[in-house]
């Protein structure tokens, strides 16, 4: 498995937040899917509140 960075916005209460998340996964696809479920658990938030901007291997 490879360490890919995934980065982007979520909606938070103030508006739009900005994060960059590591994570380990097969491939860019699955990277994106981990960090989705992720931030749906930790946040309360739904896939359409998050937005990817880009995901780079590390």
């Amino acid at each position: 498995m490879s360490q890919f960075t995934v980065s982007g916005t979520f909606e938070a209460r103030d508006g739009q937040q900005a994060f960059e998340r590591s994570v380990e996964a097969e491939n860019e696809s699955v990277a994106e899917e981990h960090v989705l479920s992720q931030f749906g658990a930790e946040h309360n938030l739904k896939r359409t509140q998050i937005e990817i901007s880009e995901v780079t291997a590390a």
